[in-house]
């Protein structure tokens, strides 16, 4: 496995930052927030003093029910190409849901959701992840992701479905240990068994990131330090392997850079004593085993002479015969304490099938207010509803800064609103054109220098033809009102 070192998820607020920190051996950039055509100078610069650069998918949705996009996958080979990049990354999550496979509107989550633990989701991202495979030019590996919801039904463990995952596509992993605490608090899973359980050899790199907890709930903000329990992790992963790359993530809420620095210290310093001391550990137990091996053989070779004289006596008194059935074999159907080797996953296509209504359901439930499929914790569901909409705010803030500085401190709540009733159909920025549409429409903003200004910003972008299926002419007669009023 390619060694990478430490590095820092590189974001343009902190590139300056990023640039000048000691010790970078290698950044992780959001693949979606690159055009290969226009890479951001500081990107080039750290190239050119030979640091990686390893483009991070969020959009591609392995593992959704649809096929990956074509066009989604050569973006992502086109940033790896431009990058120089040794291996692209996407999550082990499902962000859309809908179309064709069920006859209903495509729904944009805006944010990455847990797929089920079951043989139809495996079945449908093993095939997604080879699909992926064959379309990169260079090596994928895939993110375990927190979850602040569980499925009903599941039929493995986090560390069986990953270790499934890799033995039937050759797929490497990244494993989040901010992730693996996050699904502790929600979900009571244990990340040591799962770390007992995955594939450690399979790893590329690690994510290290901060988050809070509220009412019970973990939230994975990457806008908050790195806490104890998540170092606690990585020692332990650290423990059973070295990983061939750590990387600090953080998206929001940037620190000063000397702090950044500190928490890159303390991430480095974590894994090299977890090594220290695996390693002095193993000289020990080399030490130990090379001499109670020996031991071993004295007492074997004495016992063994026993046993020989002690079976001939028996032998002889046996008259050579065995009764029926003990020939030294297990049982038949027996697997001497180990599971039975797993059955043959499902057809794709019919797992595709069952697992886009699944998927339907729960996202509806999530962004347009249709009832809990069965068997989900309704008041869990509320809270990742939320969640989902307060990042899409987050999120179209950011594509679109003009609306929250034209809105002011009433940008958000507006928003909110909006999004209550309005599932995410397409990206962000058509979700920021629509927000306007809908603020303009509403006629609240009349006669005021807010509404002018929305009014310009929503006609410089929405082009000379009107967006599909909206309601044009009755937009502009609205928009040209506000503009007569000035």
């Amino acid at each position: 496995m390619r060694r990478l070192g430490t590095g820092i998820g590189w974001r343009p607020e902190i590139a300056d930052a990023v640039e000048a920190m000691p010790g970078i051996d290698w950044v992780e950039a959001v693949a979606e927030n690159v055009c290969p055509g226009h890479l951001p100078d500081s990107l080039l610069r750290l190239r050119e003093r030979g640091v990686e650069v390893v483009p991070h998918g969020v959009s591609l949705g392995l593992g959704g029910a649809d096929r990956p996009d074509e066009g989604r996958l050569t973006a992502l080979a086109e940033r790896a190409l431009a990058l120089g990049s040794p291996l692209v990354t996407e999550h082990i999550a499902f962000v859309r849901a809908g179309g064709d496979l069920t006859a209903t509107q495509l729904l944009e989550a805006g944010h990455l959701l847990p797929v089920p633990r079951t043989r139809d989701a495996l079945a449908v991202l093993c095939e997604n992840v080879r699909i992926a495979q064959d379309a990169l030019p260079v090596p994928l590996a895939v993110e375990n992701i927190a979850a602040l919801i569980s499925w009903p039904g599941e039929e493995m463990t986090e560390g069986q479905f990953l270790y499934e995952l890799v033995e039937r596509t050759g797929v490497r992993l990244l494993i989040d240990v901010a992730n693996l605490h996050t699904n502790h608090v929600n979900r009571g899973e244990d990340p040591a068994k799962a770390l007992d359980e995955l594939p450690v050899e399979a790893i590329a790199y690690v994510h290290v990131a901060g988050g809070f907890e509220r009412d019970g709930v973990w939230h994975d903000s990457h806008a908050h330090p790195v806490p104890e329990p998540v170092l606690a992790i990585l020692t332990d992963l650290a423990s059973r392997t070295t990983p061939p790359g750590v990387l600090l993530e953080r998206d929001d809420n940037f620190p000063e850079p000397a702090e950044l620095e500190r928490e890159l210290a303390t991430i480095r310093a974590t894994v090299e004593a977890a090594g220290e001391l695996t390693g002095g550990l193993d000289t020990k137990a080399g030490e130990l085993a090379g001499g109670l091996g020996a031991k071993a053989g004295e007492l074997a070779g004495g016992l063994g002479a026993k046993a020989g004289d002690l079976a001939g006596g028996l032998g002889a008194k046996a008259g050579g015969a065995l009764p029926k059935g003990a020939c030294g074999g297990l049982p038949s159907g027996a697997h001497g304490g180990l599971p039975a080797p797993p059955a043959d996953l499902p057809a794709p296509a019919e797992a595709r099938q069952r697992a886009a209504l699944a998927q339907v359901a729960l996202l509806s439930a999530l962004v347009a207010g249709t009832p809990a499929p069965e068997g989900f914790d309704c008041a869990r569901l509320k809270v990742q509803s939320h969640a989902l909409a307060a990042k899409r705010a987050d999120v179209v803030a950011k594509v679109a800064p003009e609306l929250p500085d034209i809105l002011g401190g009433a940008y958000r709540a507006d928003f909110l609103a909006y999004a209550h009733a309005r599932p995410m159909t397409g990206g962000y920025r058509l979700d920021a054109l629509r927000f306007a549409e809908h603020l303009l429409l509403a006629g609240r903003l009349e006669g005021t220098d807010a509404g002018r200004r929305l009014s310009d910003w929503w006609l410089e972008r929405s082009g000379p033809a009107p967006l599909p299926r909206r309601p044009a002419a009755r937009l502009l007669r609205a928009t040209r009102r506000i503009l007569s009023g000035r």
